[in-house]
């Protein structure tokens, strides 16, 4: 099926036999994004039989559907519907909370510090200064289970992506690429490189949902000393009040 663009400045197209994406074409990559959330939270809202899958990213949204449930047609009306309705007004938000993560860098917490240092031109403690100089804000959870996917800090340039993959990275390291950071929640592969490690518990796997932040959430990285490991370690990420 070809392209279709709404009155809300979203475009709509198929994804294979079971997934349908929602694509928001402003210039203004702020709005886009917002769009998309925004959409998703609208779409969950409707509760259309079949679907299975709402994942809003920077500027799309994919739904995911089970076609003895429902079909491309229906999924289409309904998000060309939500987002043409969307279009008529201010695009709302929910309130921003704000995390403090300690993270101990470089040595066996981060390896890769000094090569990213290097890479940028920089120190490894410019490096760190940038990292947690600044709040960073989740723009959508990605893998592993649900790891928050953040605008990277003002780096003099992207990082590149390590040319081989670790097949290990431990829970709680703190990695950066391109333009982005992530914590990784849960242990699993990665190609990004690792500035540190948080002692903090990310993920609770007895809460629904597992994870305690949000898309619009920012975090703030504090750096500890290996001392301090011990003074966090095991604690579960927390909303902060400060």
């Amino acid at each position: 099926m070809p392209e279709t663009e709404t009155d809300g400045g979203v475009v709509i197209v198929d994804c294979g036999d079971s997934a349908v994406m929602a694509r928001a074409v402003s210039r203004d990559a702020e709005h886009n994004w917002r769009l998309v959330h925004t959409l998703a939270d609208a779409i969950d809202s409707v509760r259309l039989d079949g679907v299975h899958g709402i994942v809003p990213t920077y500027d799309a949204l994919l739904v995911e559907f089970d076609c003895a449930g429902t079909d491309h047609d229906t999924v289409r009306r309904v998000l060309r519907h939500e987002a043409d309705r969307l279009g008529e007004g201010p695009i709302r938000t929910a309130t921003a909370r704000h995390f403090v993560v300690p993270v101990v860098y470089g040595g066996e917490y981060g390896p890769d510090l000094p090569v990213v240092a290097e890479q940028l031109g920089i120190t490894e403690q410019e490096v760190v200064e940038l990292h947690s100089g600044s709040d960073l804000t989740v723009r959508c959870l990605g893998a592993p289970a649900g790891a928050p996917m953040m605008d990277g800090p003002a780096f003099p340039g992207p990082v590149p992506r390590l040319a081989s993959p670790r097949t290990r990275v431990l829970p709680g390291s703190i990695a950066v690429a391109g333009r982005q950071a992530v914590i990784c929640p849960m242990p699993s592969p990665g190609g990004w490189p690792l500035l540190g490690r948080t002692p903090l518990r990310v993920l609770d796997f007895a809460a629904d949902p597992m994870t305690l932040y949000r898309p619009g959430d920012t975090f703030r990285f504090q750096p500890i000393t290996p001392d301090q490991w011990d003074d966090h370690a095991g604690l579960p990420l927390a909303v902060s009040h400060g």
